[in-house]
């Protein structure tokens, strides 16, 4: 039924104005249109949702909400990143097993070259299980470093389909390198206990360790996570950031022997020592090394008292290159240490939440940006 209160267009035109007719049909449809329906809210709609606890989908959570929903999602952080886990390998023959043989293989090359082709052990007693635990270890870092670098870009479909705290997708890549680090110590201990290591307590140092490397890890994951989707060219460059670092966090040598060569330019220049001992890389390499490996604790410079003469024998042996003879090797504990095994642990805890922090902050300010690429 019409509204008799709206003249009706026919009987405008009727008079043979069809324009008059048409002008009137429209201030009709106008008056209509100020009649609102009964359900609809009488205020602005904004202030209605703000009334009723609704908020912009596209708008960055505060940081406690923000923890809360990733809280909330861990069963979904956790099933994600075992099915991933999972999925990796399932066209490969032997499947979970490259889990294992990735970084073996990577220990067994870089044994090849600086443990037979050019030694370079420079005074390391049980230098394979030394060089098969840096690896190990700063493998860890490296493909947490790599894998969250890219989540982003490669989960557009996943981050437009559903509404989750982005965070979480960073978490579940660092969860999926910690199980794949947790079949590569089992592989480290057969090695270790191979090599001629006994058990002792201190193997339980491990835990601690790789707990203070995980949160470290999740932190510049965190922070990878947001250059590699704002920064197309980052994953260019990243390879050559990766090798530096590898090289510079004494997986293949001791950093702390290197800085007490003779003839070595870090030997000369005590700070460049300690800038590279403090390395966090270099930091979780040193602490699982001391948890696991007895040689590594009494061959340690510091590990005794200090002793002029047979610190120099030491450094004698070291810089004539080549294999150091065993009955030398533990001589190194004799010189002074830059930094003590203990302090390493402050520095483990130091970067662990330092990178957290920042790393977290730096992912949740562009948190509405994520998915638009």
């Amino acid at each position: 039924m019409s509204d008799p209160n709206v003249p009706s267009p026919t009987l405008l035109s009727a008079g043979g104005d069809p324009g008059a007719g048409r002008i009137a049909a429209a201030a009709g449809l106008e008056r209509q249109s100020e009649v609102r329906s009964p359900d609809l809210p009488t205020e602005p709609l904004g202030t209605y949702a703000l009334r009723h606890g609704l908020r912009p989908s596209a708008e960055r959570p505060p940081v406690l909400a923000y923890l809360a929903e990733i809280w909330r999602r861990r069963h979904f952080v956790m099933a994600f990143a075992t099915a991933r886990n999972i999925a990796m390998y399932t066209e490969a023959k032997l499947g979970q097993i490259w889990q294992v043989l990735t970084p073996l293989l990577n220990a067994g090359v870089y044994f090849l070259i600086f443990g037979v082709l050019v030694p370079i052990n420079r005074g390391i007693p049980n230098y394979l299980a030394f060089l098969v635990t840096g690896v190990f270890v700063f493998n860890f870092t490296q493909r947490a470093f790599i894998t969250t670098s890219s989540v982003i870009t490669e989960s557009l479909p996943l981050i437009r389909a559903l509404q989750f705290p982005r965070a979480a997708l960073p978490l579940a890549y660092v969860i999926i390198e910690l199980e794949q680090m947790v079949l590569a110590m089992a592989v480290l201990v057969v090695i270790v206990l191979a090599t001629g290591e006994p058990v002792t307590w201190y193997w339980l140092l491990v835990i601690p360790a790789l707990l203070l490397q995980t949160i470290f890890n999740i932190g510049i994951g965190l922070f990878a996570a947001r250059l590699g989707a704002q920064v197309n060219d980052f994953s260019q460059l990243l390879p050559f950031l990766m090798r530096t670092w590898l090289y510079v966090s004494g997986v293949l040598f001791s950093i702390q022997n290197l800085g007490l060569s003779q003839t070595s330019f870090l030997a000369k220049h005590s700070w460049a020592v300690q800038v590279l001992e403090v390395n966090p890389a270099a930091v979780y390499i040193t602490m699982v090394r001391d948890s696991v490996l007895r040689s590594q604790r009494l061959s340690a410079p510091g590990a005794k008292p200090y002793n002029a003469a047979l610190c120099t024998q030491w450094q004698n042996a070291a810089a004539r290159g080549g294999t150091v003879p065993v009955k030398l090797q533990y001589d190194s504990a004799y010189c002074a240490a830059h930094i003590t095994v203990q302090h390493f642990w402050y520095y483990g805890i130091g970067w662990a939440a330092l990178a957290l922090v920042v790393g977290f902050f730096f992912f949740w300010r562009a948190e509405t940006r994520y998915g638009r690429g």
